[in-house]
């Protein structure tokens, strides 16, 4: 009764994972998948079971280097363009079973929000050279006129000097 109960426990909780979870075997045939898995890749358990991983993940180098190595991997992030998914996965070889099971978290969420942020930032930073840049050119159309006026004043007071001189010397 206790082995039954544990059994209808793990189902359920196989079920209602909210995390995808693949099992392949070392020819990278998958011989299962959850539900949350077919939610994310928009597909029907009975019409991937049996079929080669790679018409579903792509590249699956990883899957066969755990299944070489016996080492878990954590963490890797990988992208599905196609369904619109980003998720980390944590890859992990069960030798008694034959199997490969990969445990794939939707990060989608926090990917967009974290590429929205980078977009942000890049357009501040344009923004910000956009007014310095302005900013520069009106400092220089105003040294430009400074300069003028600048020049204008020295003649005039070149002048005025030069008379005031003329008028000392010559006859004050």
């Amino acid at each position: 009764m206790l082995e039954q109960s544990q059994n209808n426990l793990w189902r359920l909780l196989w079920e209602y994972d909210p995390n995808g979870l693949i099992a392949v075997d070392p020819e990278m045939t998958i011989k299962i998948v959850n539900p949350a898995f077919c939610k994310m890749f928009g597909i029907e358990q009975a019409d991937v079971i049996g079929r080669s991983a790679i018409d579903i993940l792509g590249n699956v180098d990883r899957f066969q280097k755990v299944w070489k190595t016996q080492n878990v991997v954590r963490g890797l992030e990988r992208e599905y363009p196609k369904q619109k998914l980003y998720v980390k996965e944590v890859i992990f070889s069960i030798p008694e079973e034959e199997i490969i099971a990969c445990i794939l978290v939707d990060m989608s969420h926090e990917y967009e929000q974290k590429k929205e942020l980078q977009r942000l930032k890049s357009d501040t930073v344009l923004k910000v050279k956009e007014v310095v840049d302005n900013q520069m050119k009106v400092a220089q159309e105003i040294a430009g006129l400074l300069g003028e006026t600048t020049a204008e004043t020295k003649v005039s007071l070149l002048k005025i000097i030069e008379a005031v001189e003329k008028e000392v010397i010559g006859g004050g």
